[in-house]
């Protein structure tokens, strides 16, 4: 982190990865998810976040839509709101 602008270098989407901001919290490893493509899908948090990583509704993240379920998508990773509104100044999501 560059002590003059307090920018960080931050994990982007590849290329089969959006942006996503958790809408709704559906229980379970479950949330509703509002992508950065327009569409809106079922969140699913896998085993390896779910205990570590505590999501919520507002949550920005970055989510995988499943290839043979484009209306699902796994969560990759959730970014801290600092590092979410480093990363709405900078365009990258809405």
């Amino acid at each position: 982190m560059s002590e003059e602008s307090g920018r960080r270098n931050l994990r982007m989407p590849s290329n089969d990865e959006v942006f996503a901001v958790v809408t709704d919290h559906l229980g379970g490893n479950h949330v509703q998810l509002q992508c950065a493509d327009g569409v809106e899908r079922l969140g699913r948090i896998p085993g390896r976040m779910k205990y570590r990583t505590w999501i919520e509704e507002d949550d920005v993240v970055v989510a995988e839509p499943w290839d043979w379920q484009d209306e699902k998508a796994t969560i990759e990773w959730r970014y801290t709101s600092q590092d979410a509104n480093q990363l709405r100044r900078e365009g990258h999501i809405d």
